[in-house]
């Protein structure tokens, strides 16, 4: 990874493989936001099934890093073959960073380490579409062991 910094003030930010992160980000660094559970709440935005005929929904509230989104991707469309088409419905778009082993508190803020989305309660995350039911399901049951929420197959 290294960033670049362009002359409107936007960071671009280079990644050497394939996995999703945005092409210019405004802060290089954000604050973690909220950690309580009993606070965060469910979503209320892209919570039906929109563009396909079966869903991936989240059950609880996590990050989810774009590697494994990545890696859910690869399985889903791996397992719904050329017939059926599909859709990601999260977008990482929150950086993280982290500190490297061994170092003492205190110097700053870590490293850039890669980007999250942050998803809640009740989001879908990935959508299918033409192929049959039991297909479906078996696929989204498969890319939802890679995520690190639990997560519950609808449809439409």
């Amino acid at each position: 990874m290294a960033p670049l910094v362009l002359r409107s003030g936007y960071i671009k930010v280079i990644f050497l493989n394939n996995m999703l992160f945005p092409k210019k980000v405004k802060y290089r660094k954000w604050q973690t936001m909220r950690k309580n559970p009993l606070k965060i709440g469910v979503a209320t935005r892209g919570v039906t099934v929109a563009f396909g005929s079966y869903g991936l929904k989240a059950l609880g509230s996590a990050r989810i890093r774009s590697n494994q989104i990545e890696s859910a991707r690869k399985v889903l469309s791996r397992s719904i073959g050329k017939t059926g088409r599909f859709w990601i419905r999260i977008f990482p778009d929150m950086p993280y960073t982290s500190k490297p082993a061994e170092v003492k508190l205190g110097k700053g803020k870590g490293d850039l380490e890669g980007y999250v989305a942050p998803v809640l309660a009740g989001r879908i995350i990935f959508e299918v579409d033409g192929i049959d039911e039991p297909t479906a399901r078996e696929a989204l049951r498969k890319a939802g062991t890679k995520l690190p929420v639990k997560t519950k197959v609808v449809a439409r």
